[in-house]
């Protein structure tokens, strides 16, 4: 167990396993950010509502979970490792001045969260063979920074070039009346690195969810999202 990672325990031979990588506010007490503490409960540190939802349908498929266990103010998980913006210097308006670090630091960074959380999921999906990858995200009904862009969408489903689950999720959630934006409210083309990485680069299809904040924020909302995502993700699961 390391903070760089949350488990959620479930039988090996599950042959789903959820990740969710911007689960967590959490900031180590040695890292200051520079940024007042109320900004760790917006969109800008984590993925409002995941964690919970996450949590739930685990519960509901009895498969295991690993869950990012900093913010992604300390360190982006779904970044390439050479990414520029791996350690934010601004999200949505808001300078972070405790990540003008130099290369020593970035490299403490990396050692102590962004290659364990990784190698704790390629350790998981070794020992567990899974034949589906649930990617777990949410987004911010408006950006800060994009005032004027609408987001009305109640999911988003992502994918880069592989985009088995996509095509099987997709028309199943819109026949059941739910809002899907198709690689919206932005692409997996442009931002889907732990998914290449992990699904991708290990042939294994994944299912790459962005659900909005707002829908999800509360226990009911979790609740509610969790009971109608998990009979699709079952659907997805046995058109492979």
């Amino acid at each position: 167990m390391s903070c760089a990672w949350i488990d959620i325990a479930g039988p090996l031979k599950s042959p789903v396993l959820l990740i969710a990588d911007h689960a967590s506010h959490a900031v180590p007490a040695d890292i200051d950010l520079g940024i007042p503490a109320t900004l760790l409960n917006e969109h800008i540190a984590l993925d409002i509502g995941v964690a919970a939802l996450g949590r739930m349908i685990c519960h509901s498929l009895k498969c295991p979970g690993i869950l990012g266990g900093v913010s992604r103010l300390v360190v982006d998980y779904n970044r390439e490792e050479d990414a520029a913006h791996i350690i934010p210097l601004l999200s949505d308006g808001h300078d972070i001045p405790g990540n003008v670090l130099g290369a020593p630091e970035k490299r403490d960074r990396m050692e102590r969260f962004y290659h364990p959380y990784h190698l704790r999921i390629a350790d998981q999906i070794t020992e567990q063979q899974p034949k589906l990858l649930i990617s777990l995200h949410s987004f911010t009904p408006r950006l800060s920074s994009k005032p004027s862009e609408q987001r009305p969408w109640q999911m988003g489903i992502l994918y880069n070039n592989d985009d088995r689950a996509a095509r099987i999720a997709i028309p199943l959630l819109e026949s059941e009346g739910v809002i899907v934006g198709d690689q919206l409210p932005y692409s997996g083309k442009l931002l889907n690195a732990t998914m290449n990485r992990h699904g991708e680069g290990n042939g294994i299809a994944y299912l790459g969810i962005e659900m909005r904040q707002d829908l999800i924020g509360d226990a009911g909302g979790q609740a509610y999202w969790a009971a109608r995502l998990v009979p699709v993700i079952r659907s997805v699961l046995d058109g492979l």
